[in-house]
């Protein structure tokens, strides 16, 4: 569901807070365009970016990806699809409450499978659009969670809220990047949600806005 102005709060969000330009980008949509077109779209405007062609005054190298929920999901898998493909990964990867798997195996999709705004059912129904296809779900570019090998990506700050079945997929993904030996660091939400980051004013969710925001700056600087 949505477009780039359904989400552009997002995007606002952060141009807010870090003096970086912000390019969203609006692929194509399941269950019309399954992947692997999200993902291609995503790829496309990547290789823009890097070959300069999306804009003059961008860098082509101070190049980061980030999104929330399923733009978390396809910012993950740029990075996977950049790694299979020989090609530079960005400075960091930004992904907040991301799917990373479509197996129920994580201990959070159980103790959180009726959480608000996001439901294990839903989820599903969700999955089913976007990789219809059993083997699709192993394919890491689709699904990163399963990779059977996370070296060599981007460093990686994964917000998590912890009432959300999705909770432990983005733990798990962190664990799995630092034994790799990825600079990688998970930010929990205690009291956040599913979409809590929509939630501007309130305190945890204005905190986890400027440390996404930090990270960023710290990327760009390096």
């Amino acid at each position: 569901m949505g477009n780039l102005d359904t989400h552009d709060w997002f995007a606002h969000a952060l141009a807010r807070r870090v003096p970086l330009a912000i390019v969203a980008v609006e692929y194509r949509l399941a269950p019309e365009h399954a992947y692997p077109a999200p993902l291609e779209d995503c790829l496309n405007a990547w290789l823009g970016l890097r070959a300069g062609v999306v804009d003059p005054r961008l860098s082509t190298a101070c190049l980061m990806v980030a999104g929330d929920s399923a733009g978390g999901t396809l910012a993950a898998g740029l990075c996977m699809a950049l790694r299979r493909d020989g090609l530079e990964q960005p400075r960091g990867q930004l992904l907040v409450y991301p799917v990373l798997t479509a197996r129920q195996h994580l201990p959070s999709m159980r103790e959180q499978a009726e959480a608000p705004m996001m439901t294990v059912a839903g989820l599903m129904k969700s999955l089913a659009g976007f990789v219809p296809a059993a083997p699709q779900r192993n394919d890491p570019c689709a699904m990163p969670l399963e990779a059977e090998d996370f070296s060599g990506l981007a460093p990686a700050l994964v917000l998590v809220a912890r009432v959300d079945p999705l909770c432990d997929h983005g733990l798990a993904y962190v664990d799995a990047l630092a034994a790799a030996g990825v600079a990688a660091r998970a930010c929990v939400g205690e009291g956040m949600v599913h979409s809590s980051l929509r939630a501007f004013g309130v305190a945890e969710v204005e905190q986890a806005w400027d440390h996404m925001a930090a990270q960023l700056q710290r990327w760009a600087g390096d």
